[in-house]
């Protein structure tokens, strides 16, 4: 029998937006096989966490962006300019939220002025994913829910098929009943868990994990976005939890 294909998932960086355990911003790197990888979040130390794993930003074909706070969404700019002096040629798809485009040329001009006009071997291609929509990229299907979750413009929930598997990803959220759709036979479900306790607004706890696990339906749950508080409880808590370099194949 022919080997079932895996997407490899690396969490290049899974850190909340301080460095808290000085760990880097979200940014995990999915390769399902035989395909170019995509990035589910790019947050402001992307490119340092990408090289640092050894993987190559440049063979990237589709950022997916849960919501527009620079831990989340503020290495495109970098990813964009590395692409241009790397001499990338294939296009680069970016799919967030509405107002990604916009954004995006805010960021690009405040940090380096000139750079979201400048002529490029390669298509920079944006697409705005809106609550309760689909769009297929690059061979993955991405559905959104709207989060709970403040960034200026609407912030996802997000739900990808890729390779056959299904990944999950709660992104930055207070707990919302769809989640519970995000999570419903996923391989994967990539969980904030922000603190264990303490109720941060418009974030989600361990807490709310142990209260709705009945209702999160996924094969494997891991933990990601998580601050001091709870990385100084490693292991008390029973779930897998994410790391900077965690490599895993579903």
């Amino acid at each position: 029998m022919a080997n079932r294909p895996t997407v490899s998932v690396t969490f290049a960086g899974c850190g909340d937006a301080f460095g808290s355990g000085g760990r880097l911003q979200a940014c995990i790197h999915l390769r399902p096989d035989g395909a170019r990888p995509v990035l589910l979040d790019c947050g402001a130390t992307s490119l340092t966490a990408l090289k640092r794993c050894g993987l190559d930003p440049g063979e990237v074909d589709v950022v997916f962006v849960s919501h527009l706070h620079g831990d989340h969404f503020g290495g495109l700019p970098f990813l964009v300019l590395d692409g241009q002096f790397s001499g990338r040629a294939h296009p680069l798809t970016l799919v967030g939220p509405p107002g990604t485009a916009a954004r995006l040329q805010l960021a690009m001009e405040c940090l380096f002025p000139g750079s979201s006009t400048a002529r490029r071997r390669f298509a920079v291609r944006v697409r705005e994913l809106a609550p309760g929509c689909t769009l297929q990229a690059a061979g993955v299907e991405a559905t959104a829910w709207e989060a709970d979750h403040p960034s200026g413009a609407p912030a996802l929930c997000l739900r990808l098929t890729l390779a056959g598997k299904v990944i999950g990803y709660t992104g930055d959220t207070a707990w919302t009943d769809s989640l519970t759709q995000v999570a419903a036979g996923a391989d994967l479900l990539i969980a904030e868990a922000y603190y264990a306790e303490k109720a941060v607004p418009y974030h989600l706890r361990l807490a709310d994990l142990e209260l709705h696990r009945a209702e999160l339906a996924s094969r494997r749950i891991i933990m990601t976005h998580m601050s001091a508080d709870m990385l100084a409880r490693p292991d008390q808590h029973g779930y897998e939890t994410a790391s900077d370099g965690l490599t895993l194949r579903i």
